[in-house]
């Protein structure tokens, strides 16, 4: 369970979870022109998920003090496991992931796409060494690569089959994709910034410059509360603009994500201690997990 817990296996379901059903609920059973076949996408996932998990583990292992006042009864290297070897450990899952990306844009035939599984790993190791101490960068980077574990399956899947025939489909499908990935980059950078809220004590310690430690607390968590209609006014937009004859598409999207928003953005005007910005990130999470399932809508209602 260390092991498990310190490469952050919920997490890394999830993800699994989302690019199989971008693959299996929206491009093959609509007709989309894919590169990939079982086995491909398998790596795919594959590859990212170990990368995502060395990402995990190198956060862990620089986040050791920082942990130790934040969150003492979930501090695992130093631990359970030892510092050594989770560095052991964040290099073979790197090895593991970029070599199989390596693999795979060949089989694609798309040599350089491997540069795109050599970005990740690095800009999570520098996250992990510095980025996640700057002011709202460390966010916005963590951000940008949750929406990229979705955009790699459109990169990876579309991309290589594309032909002047087919471009107008592939590009539709694609932006649906991006769609997806824009509301998991906004939804994480607002949970990042309720996390920064939460670890405000351990952070300053530490001598990290995040919001809350550069505005305090009270003027972020305003600022916060104010961020969640950008998602909120998106979320509106695209079901007018996608499923306003769906009337199940609507319902679940006002229950299990506006809903939740709305419940999110009220909650943090009144939010005060660290319990409570906890509840709020995980709120967050819960929002992008139905935001994501909301891909199994498809099936049913085109």
């Amino acid at each position: 369970m260390s092991f498990l817990n310190l490469i952050r296996w919920k997490n890394l379901l999830m993800i699994a979870a989302v690019q199989l059903l971008i693959k299996y609920a929206l491009l093959e059973p609509f007709g989309a022109q894919t590169s990939l076949d079982g086995f491909d996408i398998f790596l795919l996932v594959f590859a990212t998920i170990c990368i995502a998990a060395a990402g995990n583990v190198i956060n862990d292992i620089y986040d050791i003090e920082t942990d130790r006042i934040n969150k003492p009864h979930r501090v695992i290297v130093g631990k359970s496991i030892s510092k050594s070897t989770a560095f052991n450990l964040f290099i073979t899952l790197n090895i593991i992931g970029v070599g199989t990306g390596f693999y795979l844009s060949h089989a694609v035939g798309k040599p350089a796409f491997f540069s795109v599984f050599i970005m990740i790993s690095i800009l999570l190791y520098v996250y992990a060494t510095y980025l996640k101490r700057t002011l709202l960068i460390g966010n916005l980077v963590i951000s940008f690569l949750v929406a990229m574990s979705l955009i790699i399956v459109a990169i990876f899947e579309l991309l290589p089959v594309t032909t002047p025939e087919n471009r107008t489909s592939q590009i539709l499908f694609f932006k649906m994709i991006w769609d997806y990935a824009l509301f998991a980059f906004s939804i994480n950078f607002l949970r990042e910034i309720a996390k920064d809220i939460e670890d405000i004590n351990g952070d300053y310690s530490q001598g990290m410059n995040t919001l809350p430690i550069a505005i305090g607390r009270a003027r972020s968590k305003n600022i916060l509360a104010m961020l969640n209609f950008i998602p909120l006014a998106g979320i509106i937009y695209y079901l007018n603009a996608s499923f306003y004859k769906q009337p199940y598409a609507v319902a679940y999207f006002l229950i299990f994500v506006v809903g939740p928003l709305i419940y999110i953005t009220i909650k943090t005007f009144s939010a005060k201690n660290k319990a409570d910005f906890s509840h709020l990130s995980s709120m967050y999470k819960w929002v992008m997990c139905f935001g994501m399932l909301s891909l199994l809508l498809y099936l049913f209602i085109l």
